[in-house]
């Protein structure tokens, strides 16, 4: 069982920043970590991603403005930059075994993958 534990989230002006954590005490490595985020009325849509040897992978929507980060199970998105198409719940994702992160729902919509319960992120014109 890997349970996952987000927090960081706020509201903030455009053009502010925001630091988003997420954490697992689970005993083993996680092979791939990663952020997605929902909007309401929208589907959920991925926005970055980090292996166990540090590969990542972004949306084209984040790239330049936002950076994942990890130290063994604990995984940090840096947002910079924000605007108002940026508000959306974030949820931390773990696929444990998986040999690619990708930042594609599906890889995590499975037996073998894990969401956290989300934090809020707000940003005001």
């Amino acid at each position: 069982q890997v349970q996952l534990v987000e927090s960081g989230g706020g509201s903030v002006q455009a053009g502010g920043s925001l630091t988003l954590s997420c954490t697992s005490s689970w005993r083993y490595d996680i092979a791939c970590m990663a952020w997605f985020r929902q909007a309401p009325g929208k589907e959920r849509e991925g926005v970055a991603a980090m292996d166990r040897s540090g590969s990542t992978a972004y949306a084209d929507s984040v790239k330049g403005r936002f950076t994942i980060s990890r130290e063994k199970n604990t995984v940090t998105l840096q947002m910079n930059i924000l605007t108002p198409e940026d508000t959306a719940m974030y949820y931390c994702a773990a696929a444990p075994w998986t040999r690619v992160c990708t930042v594609v729902v599906d890889q995590y919509n499975t037996d073998d993958g894990y969401w956290g319960q989300g934090t809020q992120v707000t940003v005001s014109s």
